[in-house]
């Protein structure tokens, strides 16, 4: 019976001086890890950019390409020309469908862009 004590109680504390072996090996290895692996991704950004004319159409595809979200003033281009915003918006929606982004409107003067690896929730109608 003694021995019976023994072998479930000496291998308990086996056991347990494994786990805690185990446990601080894994404490000290996954935050190494977690800071090599967000060194090697590039940090998103979510930035607001005002549109004032149909040149920085060009500097938003390349935020988006970088995988920024963007929030997109509209209203400085539309003081200047409905058209335009008509045009820069259209451009922008042709882009954004052809890398599979996307792309919603965020009240009356702005709109939000995204890059793929980003879905913008809409809530559905009835």
């Amino acid at each position: 019976m003694i021995r019976v004590l023994n072998k479930i109680f000496g291998r308990d504390k086996l056991l347990k001086e494994e786990a805690s072996g185990m446990s601080d090996q894994a404490v000290n290895t996954i935050p190494s890890e977690d800071k090599k692996r967000n060194r090697d991704k590039e940090a998103i950004y979510l930035k607001a950019l005002p549109l004032r004319s149909l040149d920085d159409v060009e500097a938003i595809k390349g935020e988006v390409r970088s995988g920024n979200i963007l929030i997109v003033k509209i209203t400085p281009l539309a003081q200047k020309s409905i058209n335009e915003v008509y045009d820069a918006v259209q451009i922008l929606c042709q882009f954004i469908e052809a890398i599979g982004g996307d792309i919603a409107r965020l009240g009356q003067e702005r709109i939000v862009l995204t890059p793929p690896s980003i879905k913008i929730w809409r809530k559905d109608k009835k």
